[in-house]
């Protein structure tokens, strides 16, 4: 049992590496806001800063990485949006962050963090989906899902990629000494 300066010391990295990633993946989504990408499918994005989402829920407790997720969410929203842009979101972030964990919880050692990262990208699409339906009060939004779940896909795979080579490259600094066992 660890004492009670290991666990306060603990928390501490935890809510420092939660702070650092959630300010990382705000660069990442301000870059990728001034990326001359034109994806001719209305809602559909990069999705850069969820190399970050990934990587915090490899090292961290979901808890911390859904703390990370509503930090992430809230300073973009303040940056960016309006309530309606802050609404899908929060609910594309939340879907995706489901799903993601999800697969952690049941097939860390099974499942490829690429295969992690697309199901990551195709569960954002459709709770952004989901949210145009009900916000917009129409289910003919969902003529988009074809082409989302194409771009979901296509993303996945690149944030699965950054991901790949991020953890290992993060596992070598002392701030994440033990995370990576701990999340095992």
């Amino acid at each position: 049992m660890p004492s009670l300066n290991e666990q306060s010391h603990l928390a501490l990295k935890r809510t420092v590496i939660v702070a650092i990633f959630a300010a990382v993946a705000v660069v990442l989504s301000l870059v990728e806001s001034v990326i001359p990408v034109n994806m001719s499918i209305p809602g559909a994005k990069l999705g850069l800063a969820n190399i970050m989402v990934l990587t915090c829920l490899y090292f961290l407790r979901a808890r911390d990485a859904l703390m990370m997720v509503l930090l992430k969410t809230l300073l973009t929203a303040f940056i960016f949006g309006t309530f309606s842009s802050f609404l899908f979101s929060i609910m594309g972030a939340l879907f995706s962050f489901a799903a993601m964990w999800f697969l952690l919880l049941v097939g860390r050692k099974r499942l490829s963090v690429i295969g992690i990262s697309i199901v990551g990208g195709i569960a954002h699409n459709i709770g952004q989906l989901t949210t145009a339906a009900l916000y917009f009060k129409t289910s003919n939004i969902f003529y988009y899902l074809p082409m989302l779940l194409l771009m979901g896909v296509l993303t996945g795979i690149a944030v699965g990629i950054a991901v790949r080579y991020l953890i290992p490259s993060l596992s070598k600094l002392a701030l994440f000494d033990g995370f990576l066992t701990e999340n095992a």
